[in-house]
């Protein structure tokens, strides 16, 4: 495990948050001071990487932070957040990263790296926010039988469905600066990554939720979230919440793609 220890300072924008309103479909309406909407603070930390330190999915190369786990596949798998103190608009901020755990085994599929990064984010001297960021890391496909996808509950008592165009996704990945290749390079996706289509970003369907979760219950104080099975964009989705603080999102067949619960 590295102890590396990776410092970030970013200027917390109020346009490029509204720009991530709007993305999202909500009228754009930060302006400087406002507190930010749950999970709006991964529009910032960029670690831009030239071409030539860039792996074969378009993130940056592995070994400088996050640890080289000798598996070519890269999936954020899920995350936890503790909600500390207003992250606010228009003020410098700091997120300071390094890895918390690694590991190998073997998973139903074969050999499986986890690697668990924490990021804590202040202001000034207060810190607003703490997140766990699970990433999974696997071998290659191969023509093996596949596990089946867990389905969904159908006990919710709410629920919102909304659809993901290409445009989107593009706008997403732009302000999250993921060059992932999975959300638009569909033949990458396809012939690489053994995917039927290009994906919706995990990270898009956590926000989603978050926001709904947000709506349910007001002020979050934690948030964790957890990807189950991928969603294409010509599915739609359907995000259920039930007042237990749980909620999911479930495509058009039932499938269960992210579960997650809020306090």
């Amino acid at each position: 495990m590295s102890s590396d220890v990776q410092t970030i300072s970013s200027m917390v924008d109020p346009d490029r948050a509204r720009a991530l309103q709007a993305t999202l479909g909500i009228p754009p309406t930060i302006e400087h001071g406002d507190a930010l909407p749950p999970f709006f603070h991964q529009v910032y930390f960029w670690d831009p990487q030239i071409p030539c330190l860039l792996g074969r999915d378009g993130h940056p190369k592995l070994g400088r932070v996050v640890p080289d786990m000798g598996l070519p596949r890269r999936m954020w798998a899920g995350g936890r957040l503790d909600f500390h103190a207003p992250f606010r608009a228009g003020f410098k901020a700091r997120r300071v990263t390094q890895v918390e755990n690694a590991v190998r085994k073997q998973g139903r599929g074969g050999q499986m790296g986890i690697v668990t990064m924490c990021h804590e984010i202040w202001q000034g001297n207060r810190r607003a926010i703490t997140e766990w960021q699970d990433l999974v890391f696997l071998n290659d496909l191969s023509n093996g039988p596949r596990p089946d996808p867990p389905m969904s509950r159908l006990d919710e008592e709410y629920c919102e469905s909304r659809t993901f165009d290409t445009t989107t996704l593009f706008r997403y990945s732009a302000l999250t600066f993921n060059g992932h290749r999975i959300h638009y390079d569909r033949e990458y996706a396809r012939n690489i990554e053994g995917y039927s289509d290009i994906i919706v970003h995990g990270p898009l369907l956590a926000q989603l939720l978050m926001l709904l979760s947000q709506r349910q219950i007001g002020h979050l104080r934690k948030f964790i979230f957890r990807a189950t099975s991928p969603l294409f964009h010509t599915q739609s989705a359907t995000f259920c919440w039930k007042s237990d603080g749980s909620s999911w999102v479930r495509n058009p067949d039932g499938i269960q793609c992210m579960v997650a619960s809020a306090e």
